[in-house]
């Protein structure tokens, strides 16, 4: 219960690092910083260079085949390790003219779209994920980060919504099911603790509501 009641004052940034302790398994608040609480100007570059290089392993590692990157996404990538991601998307946007089918860049702009956006999920960044879900259905990346997206702008439902369909329609033996399931299981589990938690809160303000019009 006690995790509902910090959850569900969760600042953005705190969302952010609970989205990736969920999705990377990434250890402690010394990773980010402590939610809520403005990092120094130094701190923030080092966090947005650790952020950016989190983000490009962990979406390539779906997408690696053993080759090397194509060249637009070595420079994209380049960008956002270094946490200039408008200048990914922009780069990535220009690109995109010559790969339309490519799924890994047109999930690689839909990141850089959230990031660029400080993790609020915009329509521009949903209709790229559309596009790299499109471009290779079977593929778990953007149902993947678009839910990660979605928690880590405060949306629990709509991440929880975005990875059941994605369970749904991931084969038996694909190797991702099993730790979508975990993720999931857990997900369900903070999210019925912030139900009851709101609905203990909405009682206890009615309770102290009634007792204010008593004592009137």
């Amino acid at each position: 219960m006690l995790t509902a009641i910090l959850v569900l004052r969760l600042p953005k940034q705190g969302w952010m690092l609970f989205a990736a302790v969920l999705i990377f398994g990434l250890a402690g608040y010394g990773t980010f910083g402590s939610p809520g609480k403005p990092a120094a100007p130094k701190a923030a570059g080092a966090e947005q260079m650790r952020s950016g290089e989190q983000l490009v392993q962990a979406r390539r590692s779906l997408f690696d085949d053993g080759s090397p990157p194509p060249s637009h996404l070595v420079t994209s990538d380049g960008y956002a390790r270094q946490g200039r991601y408008e200048e990914a998307a922009g780069f990535l946007r220009n690109a995109i003219k010559d790969y339309p089918n490519d799924a890994e860049t047109w999930l690689a702009l839909a990141i850089a779209l959230v990031e660029h956006a400080e993790g609020q999920v915009t329509p521009p960044a949903i209709a790229a994920f559309s596009k790299a879900q499109e471009a290779f259905p079977e593929h778990p990346g953007a149902g993947y980060f678009l839910g990660m997206a979605f928690l880590r702008s405060g949306q629990p439902e709509d991440a929880r919504r975005v990875w059941a369909e994605l369970l749904e329609r991931s084969p038996e033996d694909a190797p991702w099911r099993q730790d979508l399931e975990f993720r999931l299981a857990g997900l369900d589990q903070l999210i019925a603790q912030m139900d009851s938690m709101r609905r203990m809160m909405e009682a206890q303000d009615a309770a102290e509501q009634r007792a204010q019009v008593v004592e009137e």
